[in-house]
């Protein structure tokens, strides 16, 4: 797994994106520690995962509040 450090992430965000969209899975480091691994979503985990659904749900005239995401996300 390719490193990138936070000062290459700040300064090639899309680029850095770009990789991870086509497949690359990296790890971004802060001082030479491993923070955080940036790697692509899956796709069956999007189609089933509520939080990707919200754009969908929510209207203009009818915004999603706090309390209709949790229930759609958390199912309260």
């Amino acid at each position: 797994m390719d490193e990138v450090t936070m000062v290459e992430f700040r300064r090639d965000t899309e680029k850095i994106l770009d990789r991870v969209a086509r497949g690359e899975r990296l790890l971004l480091t802060r001082r030479g520690k491993p923070v955080l691994r940036l790697e692509p979503l899956q796709r069956e985990f999007a189609d089933v995962d509520p939080f990707y659904s919200l754009a969908d749900l929510a209207v203009e005239e009818m915004p999603l509040d706090n309390a209709t995401i949790d229930r759609l996300v958390y199912g309260e």
